[in-house]
């Protein structure tokens, strides 16, 4: 047995989803937007951040770079590094009106050309002798402008972390000396102090990926190695997942990469908040939509129910059944077409009774009714034989002819063989030779393996009969000829009646049609054309036209090819 749903806890159940479907899915797409939102703008405060720090470091780079123009092409500097000349004022002026803007930024050392210390903005040297066949002023050698490197200075704010040199020519070229600039951890944080958020971090790495300068210490160990083989390879900073969000920019001219470490937008306390209050206001809205859901299936529920006891009760012949239209609305409105349902259902049931009443009354009248043709028939049994007995061979004719199409026509049979339906169109054609004085003969012409063909019974001789009424009633010499023809690769059977009458009027040929002007003339023609075509279809039917060889008429019927045998096994009936 089919397992019955109940129509109310889909309802429930289509509410339900309803109220819930667009509530989560717009609490998921604005929570998606959400955290969109929250990852754009820590991608765009990320990159302001490190555009201030890589402006920073481009600052920093001109005013070293402006401070090596200015000392290389003092008249003072070049000529005093090559001869050696110590504690010249001419000098310590040069340097400290050079780097009035970057002193406070780094300190400035001037070398002679084989690495000695000689002039500082410090108050002493970081190193008094540096080699000049390796390290940064070797660098300073190969290079056009400002060449920096990486020093490992040791521990403390004031440990050198980084170091950039000049080379200063003399007035043939040669080497005179060296600009040396040095930048400790202090520099480098009162330098970037400010250029980032509190929250995020700063990492300085040379060329090499080495750690120059972290915000924090324990930073430079950990990530420089973590970061080395993805800036290596080019790829997205940091790995899914991970607290933390990365964003890096490479300062071109002092060699350095700036990795910026900013907690990611949604970082595990901001996720678990987030989750928490999503949960909690998503079981506040199942509970009010459960709650919704339920008051509303049994708002709408409770009519259909009436409505569904109330056909039980008419399903049980209970037609006293009366439905309340409680809504104002299709379902009060389908409440009240029950109620006209009912009543009219109650008035059919009277009328029926009634009906049956005066069809058992009909049925009886047809009986007795088909006491007369038969007493017909005997009548004229008895005038062909009192003809034959006064010599009076016409009238003997006659009644025999209508006696044998006056049992043709009360047969219940619907269907005949054509042969039989030319038989009774013979006995018709005799009785109006008769009525005619002999000015009119009929002719058939019916191929003897078409005589097993079935046709509607009675559809010839209204054709013949119009023929007769309409064409030869004026005619000395009328001829009436009946043809059979079948086409097997269609599967059609033409019966063709042809007269040599007065013939048809233009606007009647073709296809049979019915015009207000026929009035009862052709009524005949009407009534096969309405039998053919509900029997076999619009494409069966009577199609009218003019004799080709003279005057006259040509109607034709166009009905399927049927034989006997195969007429009974269509039907379900034989003979």
């Amino acid at each position: 047995m089919k397992k019955r749903h109940s129509f109310r806890r889909r309802l429930f159940a289509g509410f339900l989803l309803a109220s819930l479907l667009p509530l989560l899915l717009c609490s998921a797409m604005l929570l998606q937007i959400f955290r969109l939102r929250l990852d754009s703008q820590l991608e765009e405060e990320s990159r302001e951040q490190l555009d201030h720090v890589i402006s920073s470091l481009d600052g920093l780079y001109q005013g070293f770079q402006q401070t090596a123009l200015a000392l290389q092409a003092s008249p003072y500097v070049a000529p005093a590094l090559s001869r050696g000349q110590r504690d010249s004022t001419t000098v310590y002026s040069e340097l400290y009106s050079a780097t009035e803007g970057s002193r406070l930024s780094a300190q400035f050392d001037l070398y002679d050309r084989d690495g000695v210390w000689m002039y500082s903005t410090g108050s002493g040297p970081v190193e008094p002798v540096m080699p000049t066949q390796w390290g940064v002023l070797y660098a300073a050698r190969q290079s056009v402008g400002l060449a920096f490197t990486q020093v490992d200075g040791g521990e403390g704010n004031s440990a050198p972390l980084f170091r950039g040199a000049a080379r200063i020519a003399g007035e043939a070229g040669e080497d005179a000396g060296y600009l040396v600039i040095t930048l400790t951890r202090a520099d480098f944080q009162r330098l970037l102090e400010g250029t980032y958020g509190g929250q995020s971090d700063l990492l300085l790495l040379d060329r090499y990926w080495r750690p120059v300068y972290a915000s924090q210490t324990a930073l430079a160990g950990r990530l420089a190695v973590q970061l080395r083989e993805q800036l290596l390879a080019g790829e997205e900073l940091g790995q899914e997942g991970e607290e933390y969000a990365y964003r890096a920019a490479f300062q071109e001219e002092m060699g350095l990469y700036a990795v910026l470490q900013r907690p990611q937008a949604l970082n595990r306390d901001t996720r678990g908040l987030l989750t928490t209050v999503t949960v909690g206001s998503a079981l506040v809205c199942v509970g009010l939509s459960v709650l919704m859901s339920l008051r509303l299936s049994r708002q709408m529920f409770y009519p259909i129910e009436r409505l569904h006891s109330a056909i039980g009760e008419v399903v049980h012949n209970n037609l006293d059944v009366y439905v309340p239209p409680y809504q104002d609305d299709e379902l009060g409105e389908l409440a009240q077409r029950f109620n006209g349902m009912v009543v009219a259902l109650k008035r059919n049931q009277e009328q029926l009774v009634e009906n049956q009443r005066e069809l058992n009354e009909a049925q009886i009248r047809m009986l007795q009714a088909q006491l007369n043709p038969h007493f017909l028939c005997n009548t004229l049994d008895t005038m062909k034989w009192i003809s034959k007995i006064n010599q009076v061979p016409q009238v003997a004719v006659m009644s025999t002819d209508l006696a044998d199409i006056l049992r043709f026509c009360i047969s219940p049979d619907e269907f005949v063989p054509l042969r039989r339906e030319v038989e009774i169109l013979q006995r018709y054609m005799e009785i109006q030779s008769i009525r005619l004085s002999g000015r009119c003969r009929f002719e058939v012409a019916l191929p003897p393996d078409l005589e097993a063909c079935m046709v509607p019974k009675m559809i010839l001789q209204p054709i013949v009969e119009n023929a007769v009424l309409h064409g030869l009633e004026d005619t000395e010499n009328g001829v009436v000829r009946v043809d059979v023809l079948s086409d097997e690769t269609t599967g059609t059977l033409k019966i063709s009646v042809t007269d040599n009458g007065r013939g048809l009027p233009p606007e009647m040929v073709g296809p049979y049609v019915r015009r207000e002007t026929d009035g009862r003339g052709h009524l005949g023609l009407y009534n096969v054309d309405t039998i053919l075509k509900k029997y076999y279809g619009d494409t069966c039917g009577l199609c009218l036209g003019c004799r080709p060889d003279g005057p006259g008429t040509v109607v034709t019927a166009i009905l399927p090819l049927q034989k006997e045998e195969s007429h009974a096994e269509s039907t379900g009936c034989g003979r």
